[in-house]
């Protein structure tokens, strides 16, 4: 398969560079749940101190679509102002979940923001501070599960989630976590003898030839974190690195799009992390209105194969109750794909002109096709772990351990599927994989 071109092709979206410089104001104060609004306030009222006059009415509104993240809209309701005038104004602060250091690369997370800034996909970043971030409010709506299965709106997914790809360059850089940046109580391998610089090697090198970061050494270095206080966790973590150790041998080497094999990609395309823009920003081709839509939240954004990507948004279509039942059959698929191509060459042609003149994108539809397919499995496989890790640490009120199990059945599924093993045993195909095989 070839997707884009591996090897010194001139389809590339952008040559590897360094990491972005910092120039991201930081307030040395944090946001604290037990006093939500007061905390709040004070760190609103250091970036946007007028704020703070007798005709000021600050507001805050709680967003509660994530299972992650504090997310809060502050605006300052000054009277004869109209919404969009407030809205203009409004201030994203968003506070990071108990624990997710140890998950996310804040970083990394900041250097995201900055990247997708400087190409006009992302909201200006106001500033930083110790548990989180605060940025210009998006006007717009955020998704719910069922606007993803839209013709209208997937469509603009794949529009947008292909302009990500196509412009935006890979960063490299090492993965910039210690141990002791990690989980304090934690083997960072089945070795608990492994030093700092041996677990940073072996998580930077865990798909050769692929530099780091990428969504491979995201994998192994969730792995590392994994409890092990009792035996089971511990055989557990011994299955995972197993099973990554097959998913790398089968897929890593796989050539797509992009440098490497690898995009800039989101790998978090849920839902709420969707926004559809008001009409004004839309396109209208002649009678026929079409949506826009951007994306928001970029904290696991990373190098990956771009299979990944929309095979981890199509899983997304099922929400956080996995509705395997309502996953995108192969014609929504395609259809999908054949937007994503076609938006994706259209992109890389306004960035290096001539670069995709003799590019057969019917073809290329057919190979990110065959490809989504084969990493259909990956997502429960990445979203598992995560559910394990975040079962140990998250403060939400969320069944983490619950979905980290659907999740891995996902994975599990997809493995005894390609491998024949539930065909042998004569067991029926499961729900996923049957939706997953339904041409209409």
């Amino acid at each position: 398969m070839g997707v884009g071109r591996q090897n010194g092709s001139s389809l590339k979206n952008g040559e590897p560079n360094g990491a972005v410089e910092h120039h991201i104001r930081h307030i040395p104060l944090s946001y604290d749940s037990t006093a939500s609004d007061e905390s709040a306030r004070r760190l609103v009222l250091t970036v946007r101190p007028e704020w703070a006059d007798a005709e000021s009415n600050v507001e805050f509104h709680r967003f509660t679509d994530g299972i992650t993240n504090t997310l809060m809209k502050a605006v300052n309701k000054r009277a004869g102002l109209s919404k969009e005038e407030l809205d203009k104004e409004a201030i994203l602060l968003r506070a990071y979940g108990n624990g997710t250091d140890l998950i996310i690369d804040r970083l990394r997370e900041t250097q995201n923001h900055e990247l997708l800034m400087k190409h006009g996909l992302a909201p200006e970043l106001i500033a930083r501070f110790d548990n989180g971030m605060m940025y210009r409010f998006i006007r717009g709506t955020p998704t719910q599960p069922e606007d993803l299965r839209k013709p209208i709106i997937y469509k603009a997914v794949a529009h947008r989630l292909a302009q990500w790809h196509a412009v935006v360059p890979c960063i490299r850089a090492p993965t910039g976590h210690s141990r002791k940046n990690s989980r304090a109580d934690a083997p960072v391998s089945l070795d608990t003898n492994l030093g700092d610089l041996e677990y940073q090697r072996i998580i930077d090198s865990v798909a050769p030839g692929k530099p780091p970061p990428n969504v491979w050494t995201v994998m192994q270095k969730w792995i590392f974190a994994l409890p092990t206080d009792t035996e089971a966790q511990r055989d557990r973590q011994t299955e995972l690195q197993r099973e990554l150790s097959y998913l790398v041998s089968q897929l890593s080497q796989r050539p797509g799009l992009g440098v490497n094999g690898l995009v800039f990609a989101h790998c978090d395309l849920l839902s709420g992390n969707v926004i559809v823009l008001p009409k004004a920003n839309g396109v209208t081709n002649g009678e026929k209105a079409t949506e826009t839509v951007t994306f928001i939240d970029y904290e696991y954004a990373t190098p990956s194969p771009a299979a990944f990507d929309l095979a981890n948004h199509f899983a997304e279509w099922g929400g956080f109750d996995c509705d395997f039942s309502v996953l995108p059959t192969r014609a929504q698929r395609r259809e999908f794909i054949t937007e994503y191509i076609h938006s994706y060459f259209t992109h890389l042609e306004e960035k290096k002109p001539g670069s995709s003149a003799n590019i057969d994108q019917a073809a290329e539809v057919d190979r990110l096709l065959t490809e989504v397919d084969h990493f259909r499995g990956v997502p429960g496989f990445y979203w598992g772990i995560w559910a394990l890790i975040q079962a140990t640490i998250s403060q939400i009120e969320f069944n983490y351990a619950e979905y980290a199990e659907t999740r891995l059945g996902e994975y599990y599924a997809w493995k005894e599927e390609v491998t024949g093993v539930r065909e042998k045993s004569g067991r029926e195909k499961p729900l996923r994989e049957r939706r997953w095989s339904q041409e209409e």
